[in-house]
């Protein structure tokens, strides 16, 4: 939960809280209920950090920071720490927040002052999306202003298109996707084909596309071996 990340989209994880609750199936093998199981932590229990929760205030060189690894920035058990939380965020503009949740309904009422039309310049938004029953939200990410909006579709549970989201010349649109398998024990399979697709209307779109990984059980087949028609997929937004 430091400085150093191995995912690759991002080059920093913070977490000013830890633990979180399940809302959907994508979170039925979530890593962080098992690593805080090796801590001998209640992952289930939401609780402010005793020593990150201002860590960034300590990093000179920018970072793309994955913000709330081990939890969800919008937790309801957060409210009282994020208004904090974003004003660490104010006085680091050098890094980058990749802000991702899965409770996009509460995000216009829990963003900070002065958010503006266009949102915070160093502050991308993002929501997990892990099949279409909850394609919705997208509907709301896309409702709020951010500089960049962007899709975890990780772990892929199964097949469902995109595109009515993607950004086309209109103000607001989704402007990145990242897509990976799930891993780790009792893995559920993604199939090619559904990251195909998804790739497929990407680059229809020309909105940068990120193969994270295949997923598995004993290899999550990530890095050099994410490869997609023999090709690996690491693109970022401009």
């Amino acid at each position: 939960m430091g400085e150093r990340t191995a995912i690759e989209w991002a080059t920093a994880t913070w977490n000013p809280w830890h633990g979180c609750t399940k809302v959907s199936p994508g979170c039925k093998h979530c890593y962080m209920y098992r690593e805080k199981k090796q801590y001998g932590q209640d992952p289930y229990v939401v609780v402010r950090s005793k020593t990150t929760f201002t860590a960034p205030l300590k990093w000179n060189a920018p970072q793309r920071v994955f913000t709330c690894s081990w939890s969800d920035w919008f937790h309801e058990t957060a409210d009282a720490w994020r208004p904090e939380a974003w004003d660490v965020i104010r006085r680091t503009p050098q890094h980058t927040y990749l802000i991702l949740t899965k409770r996009p309904e509460r995000i216009r009422e829990h963003l900070p002052p002065l958010w503006g039309f266009r949102g915070w310049p160093n502050v991308w938004l993002g929501v997990s999306v892990e099949s279409a029953d909850y394609t919705w939200r997208i509907t709301e990410l896309i409702a709020v202003p951010a500089v960049v909006h962007f899709l975890s579709l990780e772990p892929l549970l199964g097949p469902f298109e995109i595109w009515p989201w993607l950004k086309r010349g209109g103000v607001y649109g989704v402007e990145w996707v990242i897509v990976g398998g799930e891993s780790g024990p009792q893995a559920r399979p993604m199939e090619l084909a559904w990251a195909r697709s998804l790739r497929d209307e990407c680059v229809r779109g020309r909105i940068p596309f990120f193969l994270k990984q295949l997923g598995g059980t004993g290899d999550k087949r990530g890095g050099d071996a994410a490869v997609l028609d023999g090709r690996r997929w690491t693109e970022f937004p401009a």
